[in-house]
């Protein structure tokens, strides 16, 4: 990894455990807070929330600023929302603060993908964004699940704290190994707006929100799935975290070299139909311990090779407009979180059990498949129409 993208991964572990630590400490959240865990799972939807108004909103207001100046302040507001969520005395200042707390997060990603592909070498920007994705992957097998022991044995509230500490170390490694990169051209509200008069931006946005919701069913109640379905006691769910993680390391890797290799289109359509068998089999497999841990590693390696493709895809249907596009691309991720844990958690409110988000997160993956399709086919076609026009 170049020295330079190491600030990128450092920023995505902090973010990422943020993110996917709530799902580990929902319960002990739940209990601390007086809730059931369907209401809790909203504060994941808060925190999605913030990422969807946030990424454009602070893309908007920051464009003219440099690279580093922008990841610098968004980190810092991160920091300060995350100490914020340690000290929510009850459930109605928790959701705000997770909101506030996702604002930052996908302008932060959207900037730091820009800034990724301009430091890498031609044909290698898909592996780029997946070393700052890998942040997040890393998040999955330490932070995660040390963040959840710490919940589950200390306090939740310990957990934020030191997620706030991950901010403040992110900032300090901006500062000193990012390069500063200058703005590329003027960054224009109105001008950059045109992208959503585009139809591909649309499709891409409906695949990153629709499609990775069926991770989002299916990671949101994992903690419940683990321990009243197949039975593990609830101190075993931190290294069942660590397994997780270690899939989605695995997937993101496996991810950034096969979109450069086959096309990120392809590779996007690919990852999604299997993750639509893959939530097919989880479903069947739950009450087992031993297969459930097979597909838990499967399941996190499947879901998270979607992230770079998704993430140049978007890039290069810009038009332009680079950073609010790839800003408004995580917010579609975090459209896909709040999608899933809120279409997850109704139907274990309606007594289906812990295994009925595994059917809605399978046919979530697979709308999201049909759309991946159409833009694979309009690139096929624009490819097709290209080649007879040089002829």
């Amino acid at each position: 990894m170049k020295k330079s993208l190491l600030p990128l991964s450092i920023g995505g572990f902090g973010i990422g455990m943020t993110e996917f630590v709530m799902m580990g400490i929902l319960p002990d959240i739940a209990t601390s807070l007086h809730i059931s865990i369907p209401t809790a799972g909203h504060l994941i939807s808060a925190y999605a929330l913030g990422v969807v108004l946030g990424a454009p909103l602070l893309v908007g207001i920051a464009g003219n600023y440099p690279p580093k100046k922008i990841l610098l302040g968004l980190m810092a507001l991160f920091t300060f929302c995350n100490a914020l969520s340690s000290f929510a005395p009850n459930y109605q200042t928790m959701m705000i603060t997770r909101l506030l707390s996702g604002l930052p997060h996908g302008a932060f990603f959207g900037v730091g993908a820009v800034v990724a592909s301009r430091l890498a070498g031609r044909g290698k920007e898909a592996q780029a964004i997946s070393m700052m994705f890998a942040g997040l992957t890393v998040a999955n097998i330490i932070g995660v699940p040390l963040g959840t022991y710490i919940g589950h044995t200390l306090s939740w509230r310990i957990t934020f704290l030191i997620i706030a500490g991950v901010g403040l170390v992110t900032m300090a490694s901006i500062y000193k190994l990012l390069p500063a990169m200058p703005v590329v051209g003027e960054s224009n509200l109105r001008k950059d707006l045109k992208l959503f008069t585009y139809v591909e931006p649309w499709l891409i946005l409906g695949i990153t929100a629709i499609g990775t919701g069926g991770l989002f069913a299916w990671f949101s109640y994992i903690a419940p799935l683990l321990t009243e379905v197949a039975g593990f006691e609830s101190s075993q769910i931190t290294w069942i975290l660590v397994l997780a993680g270690l899939g989605m390391a695995v997937g993101n890797l496996i991810a950034g070299r096969t979109a450069d290799l086959i096309s990120p289109s392809k590779a996007t359509a690919l990852f999604l139909l299997l993750m639509v068998l893959s939530l097919t089999i989880v479903y069947f497999v739950a009450p087992f311990k031993v297969p459930l841990l097979i597909m838990t590693f499967v399941t996190g390696a499947i879901a998270f090779s979607l992230g770079a493709p998704i993430q140049i895809l978007m890039i290069r249907a810009s038009n332009g407009s680079e950073m609010l596009a790839s800003s408004v691309s995580q917010a579609g991720f975090n459209m896909g979180n709040a999608l899933g844990a809120y279409l997850g958690g109704l139907p274990i409110a309606a007594g289906m059990g812990y295994t009925s988000p595994m059917w809605v997160g399978a046919m979530l993956a697979l709308t999201g498949f049909g759309m991946a399709m159409m833009v694979y086919f309009r690139h096929k076609n624009a490819d097709e129409y290209a080649l007879a026009a040089g002829h």
